[in-house]
C-alpha cells in the first residue's frame, strides 16, 4: 500500500471511530447515571458532591470503554482495555469504598473521605483531558506499515526448544534449593524468607519462569495456518496446560499478578494468531481470574493451610480473617487505589502536615531495578516515604513498620512532587496508548513482534494502578527471554527486505 493510500485508510479510521465514540459517550452518559442512581438507592452516604467529578470521571474514560463492548475495537486495543478498566478505577472503585466503608487500615482517617475522594476525583478528571489530547498527538495521524520482524522458522523452533529445556532445568534447580517444591512452598508463604532471599532471585526467575510464554508462542506460530488447532475444545485445552504450566513455573512463588498477566498474555497470542476470541468467552476467563485471585490470596499468606478455603464456607471465613484477605479487599485493594490516593492528598495538603516531598527519590530507586541485589542493594525507598506520609515522621521500622502499599500513577507522583503534578502524569497515560495503538495499526500477522503485543497492552491500563518499579521489575522479568529469542531467530536480512516490499497490507485495529 502505498503512503498516500495508508494515509487516506488512517483518515477514514480517525472519522468513522469519531462517529463511533458519540454514541459511546452518550452510551456512557446513561450507564454512569444509572449506576449512581443504583448508589444513592443503596446507601445514603453516597449523597454528597464527590459524586459529581467521580461520575464526569466515568463519563470520560467510559466512552472508550462502550466502544469496547459494542465491539468497535478489537479486545486487545488499548485505548478500549484502559477504558474498560478505568471505568472501575475511576468511577466504581471510589463509590464501592463509600458504599461499603472499607479504607485504608492502620492510619489516622480524615474526618470525611468523600470529601478527599472528591478532590482526588477533580484531579482525575483533568488528568483524563490530558490523556485524551495527549494520546491523540502520540497516535499521529499518518501511518505506513511498519517493515515486520520475520521469524526463520525452523531457527525460531530449535531455538525455542533449546530455550525450554533451559528454562525447566532452571526451575528444577529453583526448587532444589529449596528442598523441593514443599520447601519452596513455606519459603514463598514466609514474609521473612520473602524479603532474605527470593527478593535476591529476579533474574533466576525471569529466565525459569519463561517456560509457559515460551510454549505458547511456539503453538501459535505453529498453529496460525492449521485449522485443526482452531476448534475451541483444542484452545481451552490449551489454556488449562498453560494455566498449570503458569502454576509450576512461579505461580507457587505467590505473586498473582505473575499469574493472571501471563494469562491474559497468553490469550493475546491465541486471539492474534490462530483464532479471535469472543466477549462471551473473555468474560468466561475474567470470571474464572477474578475466582483465582480470591482464592490464591489466601495460599500468599496461608500457604498450603489455604486448600482448607474449598472445604466450607466457614472454612473460608476464618481464613479471610486469618489472612486479612476478602472479596471486598481483592476489589478495592487489588485492583484499585481510590483509598490510598485520596489519603495522600489529606496528608500532604493537611495544613500542619510533616510529610517532604520525595522529589524522585523513588523514581530514581526504580531506575535501579534491573541490577540484581547482589550488585548493589537498592534503598527502601518508596516504603520509606509511603510510612512518612501514612504514619508521619519517625514511624519507619524496616522489615517491622513499613508501607507496603502500591501508590499508582499518580498516587507515586504525590510521593515525589506533591498533587499540582497528578494531571500532568496522565500525559504518560496518554504515551503508552497513544504508541501502542500506533504501533498495533502499522502492524499485522507474521510481524513476530505481535507475540509481545498482548503483554505491553496490559501495561496501557495497569500503569494507573503500578509504580515505576513494578512496572520495570515486571517488564524486565517477563519480557527478557521472549524477545531475546524473537531476536535470536529473525530471518536473514535478504528475506526481510523482500517480505517488506511485499508488505501492501491495509491497516486494522
Amino acid at each position: 500500500m502505498s503512503g498516500t493510500a495508508s494515509n487516506l485508510r488512517a483518515r477514514q479510521v480517525i472519522a468513522i471511530d469519531t462517529e463511533k465514540q458519540i454514541g459511546s459517550f452518550l452510551f456512557a452518559i446513561y450507564a454512569c447515571l444509572l449506576v449512581l442512581i443504583g448508589f444513592i438507592a443503596a446507601s445514603d452516604r453516597i449523597v454528597h458532591w464527590f459524586v459529581i467529578p467521580v461520575t464526569l470521571c466515568g463519563v470520560v474514560v467510559g466512552i472508550d470503554a462502550f466502544d469496547w463492548f459494542r465491539n468497535k475495537c478489537d479486545i486487545f486495543d488499548p485505548y478500549g482495555l484502559t477504558g474498560v478498566f478505568g471505568v472501575f478505577f475511576f468511577f466504581l472503585a471510589p463509590l464501592l469504598h463509600v458504599y461499603w466503608d472499607r479504607w485504608l487500615p492502620y492510619i489516622v482517617p480524615p474526618n470525611d473521605w468523600r470529601e478527599w475522594l472528591g478532590y482526588m476525583a477533580t484531579l482525575n478528571l483533568l488528568g483524563l483531558m490530558v490523556y485524551r489530547f495527549s494520546r491523540g498527538v502520540f497516535l499521529g495521524r499518518h501511518y505506513t506499515p511498519c517493515r515486520p520482524w520475520l521469524l526463520d522458522e525452523r531457527r525460531f523452533f530449535f531455538l525455542g526448544l533449546s530455550t525450554l529445556m533451559v528454562t525447566a532445568a532452571a526451575q528444577i534447580l529453583v526448587y532444589m534449593s529449596y528442598g523441593g517444591i514443599q520447601g519452596y512452598i513455606e519459603a514463598a508463604t514466609n514474609q521473612d524468607t520473602l524479603r532474605t532471599n527470593m527478593r535476591y532471585m529476579g533474574w533466576i526467575y525471569s529466565i525459569s519462569e519463561s517456560f509457559p510464554i515460551i510454549a505458547m508462542m511456539m503453538f501459535g506460530m505453529y498453529a496460525r495456518d492449521k485449522p485443526r488447532y482452531r476448534s475451541w475444545a483444542v484452545l481451552i485445552t490449551v489454556l488449562v496446560v498453560y494455566f498449570l504450566l503458569k502454576i509450576f513455573f512461579g505461580g507457587l512463588r505467590g505473586s498473582r499478578n505473575n499469574t493472571i498477566w501471563g494469562l491474559i498474555w497468553g490469550v493475546g497470542i491465541l486471539h492474534i494468531w490462530v483464532r479471535p476470541f469472543s466477549k462471551p468467552i473473555l468474560f468466561a476467563g475474567l470470571a474464572f481470574m477474578i475466582v483465582f485471585m480470591y482464592f490464591y490470596g489466601f495460599y500468599k499468606n496461608a500457604g498450603l493451610d489455604s486448600l482448607q478455603a474449598f472445604g466450607s464456607a466457614s472454612n473460608r471465613s476464618q481464613l479471610e480473617q486469618v489472612t486479612r484477605r476478602d472479596t471486598i479487599g481483592l476489589i478495592l485493594g487489588d485492583l484499585g487505589r481510590s483509598d490510598i490516593q485520596a489519603f495522600e492528598l489529606y496528608r500532604i495538603l493537611k495544613p500542619d502536615s510533616d510529610y517532604d516531598l520525595a522529589y524522585g527519590r523513588t523514581y530514581m530507586v526504580a531506575l535501579m531495578t534491573p541490577i540484581p541485589r547482589s550488585i548493589i542493594e537498592r534503598p527502601a525507598t518508596k516504603t520509606y516515604e509511603g510510612s512518612l506520609v501514612q504514619w508521619g515522621k519517625g514511624q519507619f521500622v524496616p522489615s517491622d513498620m513499613e508501607a507496603s502499599n502500591l501508590y499508582g500513577l499518580t498516587g507515586e507522583a504525590m510521593l515525589n512532587f506533591g498533587p499540582v503534578v497528578v494531571p500532568l502524569m496522565f500525559v504518560f497515560l496518554g504515551l503508552a496508548n497513544g504508541l501502542v495503538k500506533r504501533w498495533r495499526l502499522r502492524t499485522s500477522v507474521p510481524d513476530a513482534r505481535l507475540l509481545i503485543y498482548p503483554f505491553i497492552t496490559i501495561f496501557c491500563f495497569y500503569i494507573l494502578a503500578c509504580d515505576l518499579d513494578n512496572i520495570i521489575f515486571d517488564s524486565t522479568k517477563n519480557l527478557l527471554v521472549p524477545v531475546a529469542l524473537i531476536v535470536a531467530s529473525l530471518a536473514p536480512a535478504v528475506r526481510q527486505e523482500r517480505e517488506a516490499a511485499r508488505a501492501q497490507r491495509p491497516l486494522h485495529g
